[in-house]
């Protein structure tokens, strides 16, 4: 070993005369790796693999088994293997990142680790999707469905055809595919292959059966509060990258992990720039501390509607009234909670109410939903009933509601009276309406026959000028006509008649044929008997 591990020829001269195996127990290796080193230096063969080529590496640095102390050395030999199998290969990459996870910190400082990672970046980039197909995606695999989604194979794709499916980066632990996200990240690789492969790591991770044990360790507790709290640090911050549901089960998680606050604001914002597309379920966020079994974190819901508003853009009206319907829902699916306290209660109504302002939404799912609530909490007082009903807008509830509010037993007395008043109010302020619009239409009416009258008044007037004009021109037309049968009947031969004809058609500006004119002249006269 001497021949060719400079460290142990520095052991040997520094105790000559003593027992130098104490000295290696701190070899930064197992046993089976130790024994291809002993097999190098015997000269038998070493079988290499992308499995072992890194902690060999290791060691044959840590035992200085390298080019200077003796040529064609171990170092040498694996350094090699490693440039031309391991990092030229997806796949050779992330094994060889894998089995460095026990001499993490030897393969970091040999440079190992910063070119696996230097590697796996590069690929990423010529193809995203080895870091997992985009979640709203995810079903559409083959090529041309990819490229309808905007996603274009680069040419070097076939460099990776064989391989890019078989091994995912989420089967790294958090040290080695953090720096890997962070770099891809650095480097603009898509977002959302970036939420897509952050999205598995955390059901690999962190939404397993066997972590939401209640009696889980400490140590394994930590684990994932840490990979969620580094999760929430990487994951993009663009709108409708993951579904909704997904968001809220990483916010459960952080929850339940008790992570820190800037993570579970985090995915609140996340949350609150999409709430629009979550539902019921989402919003039933269980309370933790002393509150934990509330069925839902009524801060975390106001904090999450927050965030919805501040992001909310006055063009997407449709967004606004989706979420004022979910506030609306989740107030009915609480109220069936029979261990739901009043306040909670009233706390989330004054949500809805607020979330509904502006968009003339009417009373009637905060009224179903206090039926409800006051069903299944049939022992409070008649006081308590009329804390719970002051949420309630009567003047906005529809005529059916207040209908059925008439006589629903379940409201206390005062609140029906409002209720009928209410109704009695917006009855009157109806049929009001309905007189003003028909007295309205009856003056529009009476106005239009009038000017309707004027017009045809005036119409006729036109007529009458324009009847008397045409008369006057047909009594000169016929004048002249005499004249010109005189003149007709005087001259005698064709050439003369011919000129007074062609005098008659200069005259009155007549370029139409002979006959045409006599025609015209037939017709004029067949005016003169209604003078």
């Amino acid at each position: 070993m001497a021949a060719r591990s400079e460290k142990l020829v520095m052991l040997l001269k520094e105790n000559p005369n003593e027992d130098i195996s104490y000295l290696l127990r701190d070899i930064p290796a197992d046993p089976e790796i130790l024994e291809l080193v002993m097999r190098f230096c015997h000269g038998l063969e070493v079988n290499m693999s992308t499995e072992n080529v890194v902690p060999l590496s290791c060691l044959a640095y840590y035992l200085g088994m390298t080019e200077k102390h003796s040529t064609n050395n171990l170092l040498k030999k694996t350094l090699t293997y490693f440039e031309q199998r391991i990092i030229s290969s997806w796949n050779e990459s992330i094994k060889a990142l894998r089995a460095s996870g026990n001499i993490l910190e030897q393969a970091v400082n040999l440079g190992l680790v910063d070119a696996c990672i230097e590697s796996i970046v590069g690929q990423a980039l010529v193809e995203p999707r080895l870091l997992g197909e985009p979640i709203k995606n995810s079903i559409n695999d083959d090529d041309s469905e990819s490229q309808e989604n905007g996603y274009r194979p680069n040419a070097r794709r076939q460099l990776f055809v064989l391989d890019w499916q078989s091994q995912d980066l989420i089967s790294l632990s958090l040290q080695l595919y953090e720096p890997i996200i962070q770099t891809i990240i650095q480097r603009h690789v898509p977002a959302e292959y970036v939420a897509a492969s952050l999205s598995r790591y955390a059901k690999k991770w962190v939404f397993s059966k066997s972590t939401k044990a209640d009696n889980m360790s400490i140590y394994k507790k930590n684990s994932q509060r840490e990979v969620i709290e580094a999760l929430e640090r990487l994951f993009p911050r663009e709108k409708g990258l993951v579904p909704s549901t997904l968001l809220f089960e990483m916010l459960h998680s952080a929850m339940f992990l008790e992570a820190s606050s800037d993570c579970r604001e985090g995915f609140e914002v996340r949350i609150g720039k999409q709430l629009d597309q979550a539902t019921v379920k989402d919003l039933l966020i269980p309370s933790q501390g002393y509150a934990r079994e509330a069925k839902c974190d009524v801060e975390c819901v106001r904090r999450i509607l927050k965030n919805f508003y501040c992001n909310y853009t006055h063009s997407d009206v449709s967004g606004l009234i989706t979420v004022a319907q979910l506030v609306e829902d989740l107030l009915a699916e609480v109220a069936n909670d029979v261990d739901l306290k009043t306040i909670t209660f009233i706390s989330i109504a004054e949500m809805s109410n607020s979330v509904s302002v502006g968009i003339q939404r009417s009373s009637d799912g905060i009224y179903r939903a206090i039926d409800i609530y006051l069903d299944k909490h049939r022992h409070l007082t008649e006081s308590e009933r009329e804390e719970v009903c002051r949420v309630l807008d009567c003047h906005k509830m529809s005529q059916e509601a207040c209908e059925h509010a008439a006589q629903n037993e379940r409201l206390p007395l005062r609140v029906v009276v409002q209720i009928l008043f209410a109704g009695h109010l917006h009855l009157r302020d109806t049929i009001t309406k309905e007189v003003q619009g028909s007295d309205e239409r009856l003056t529009k009416l009476k106005t239009e026959d009038e000017e309707e009258a004027e017009r045809v008044s005036s119409s006729e007037e036109e007529v009458k000028i324009e009847m008397e004009k045409m008369g006057s021109k047909v009594m000169e037309l016929e004048r002249e006509c005499c004249i010109i049968r005189k003149e007709i009947q005087c001259s005698r031969g064709k050439k003369e008649k011919f000129s007074v004809w062609r005098e008659m058609k200069r005259k009155f500006g007549c370029m139409s044929s002979m006959n045409d004119f006599n025609s015209h002249l037939k017709k004029k006269k067949k005016v003169h008997p209604r003078q």
